[in-house]
């Protein structure tokens, strides 16, 4: 008695990457239009991933031009423009034969997505930075000193420590370490694009954390930006104790 089509189906939907193909081989001959679009699914599924992994091939460029140099780690910030809430930069270490999938820029990825890649950062990395200046210091030192130093506190918790630094866009005063800055480059290496992800998975963890302390800003969704709604909060409860009160001048 031939299967079912909803339990093949099922079989297809459970089938690691790594299983697609023979999967596709053993129903190749099942002359049932159900199977036979099913079959044309998984090999676009296929064809999808080879397109991926060529896509992070090409992002591993200047882990492959400084890869002789030694540890490499890459840097990203998150945070710089919020109205509220910390800065937090990501430093992170990944393997030299890393190959984690759909890396790319936070901000291009879905929140789903994001949480996903996380957690298979932290498992692959050789180590996770996280820095994190609140917004007192912010106020203090303005935010591109703040956003150096969430920087330094990231780079200062990785163990072991890098031999040379992927920043995204900027060079961090007080590194001892070499630096390369690469102009959007959470889009260009793997490395950073890790860090953008790691540093903006934990602020935007953060924020929701602070909108039940402080639920009338709407924080769980704006994560601290300027959204109308953010603003009208403000003007209506005044500023929170997390508010940035140097970015606030110009509509309180």
């Amino acid at each position: 008695m031939a299967e079912k089509i909803g339990e093949i189906r099922e079989k297809f939907r459970l089938c690691s990457d790594s299983g697609l193909q023979q999967l596709i081989d053993c129903y190749r001959e099942d002359p049932r239009s159900g199977v036979r679009s099913l079959i044309e699914s998984a090999q676009k599924r296929i064809l999808a991933l080879e397109a991926e992994r060529e896509r992070i091939e090409t992002m591993r460029v200047y882990e492959k031009q400084y890869g002789d140099c030694g540890l490499i780690c890459g840097i990203d910030e998150v945070g710089r423009g919020p109205l509220a809430g910390p800065v937090v930069a990501g430093a992170v270490i990944l393997p030299a034969d890393c190959r984690i999938l759909y890396l790319n820029d936070s901000k291009k990825l879905s929140a789903k997505k994001r949480e996903e890649l996380y957690g298979e950062i932290c498992r692959e990395a050789v180590s996770v930075g996280i820095g994190c200046v609140g917004p007192e210091r912010i106020d203090e030192i303005n935010i591109l000193q703040a956003t150096y130093e969430a920087m330094r506190q990231a780079i200062g918790k990785l163990d072991p420590q890098p031999d040379i630094l992927l920043n995204d866009a900027v060079t961090i005063p007080g590194v001892p370490i070499r630096q390369v800055p690469i102009i959007k480059g959470d889009a260009k290496s793997v490395s950073i694009a890790a860090a953008s992800i790691v540093a903006k998975v934990t602020r935007d963890r953060m924020m929701e954390e602070y909108d039940s302390v402080y639920p009338e800003y709407g924080f769980a969704a704006n994560k601290g930006y300027g959204a109308q709604a953010h603003i009208d909060a403000i003007k209506k409860y005044g500023p929170s104790p997390i508010h940035r009160r140097s970015f606030l001048t110009h509509f309180l």
